[in-house]
């Protein structure tokens, strides 16, 4: 079975103005809020990326941050998984024993992102990329 790399981080936030700050001024991170259409989430860029936003340096990672207390969102940090085929893994997540928590959206420019619980109650996304 091919393995499918963790390729992007998540973590809850109160207010995007002081997360902002903090992971700019300790860690250097660039810091976008993408505003309320995409629902507040707010973007961290940690490391360089290529003119099509993907990482240039082998298995560093971007992430992102969501309103703690938006619904259907839970208060914890969380992983995104990259997958070849969306509906597929749904699939393979249900076989397994987890539990699909969201439809597919789409992410613009990104691709494709569905939210699970995995057997122990951790909520983790996948990813189908858009193909370059």
């Amino acid at each position: 079975m091919k393995k499918n790399p963790v390729v992007h981080f998540e973590m809850p936030y109160e207010d995007h103005q002081r997360l902002s700050k903090f992971y700019t001024n300790a860690f250097g991170w660039e810091m976008q809020n993408l505003g309320n259409e995409m629902g507040d989430y707010v973007l961290a860029s940690t490391t360089e990326t290529d003119e099509n936003s993907m990482v240039t340096t082998p298995g560093a990672i971007n992430g992102g941050f969501f309103p703690k207390f938006q619904e259907g969102a839970a208060p914890y940090p969380s992983v995104v998984i990259d997958v070849d085929d969306i509906n597929q893994t749904m699939k393979q997540i249900n076989d397994a024993g987890g539990k699909i928590l969201s439809e597919p959206i789409e992410v613009p420019g990104i691709g494709q992102y569905v939210a699970f619980a995995d057997t122990e109650g951790n909520r983790v996304g996948i990813l189908q990329p858009v193909k370059m």
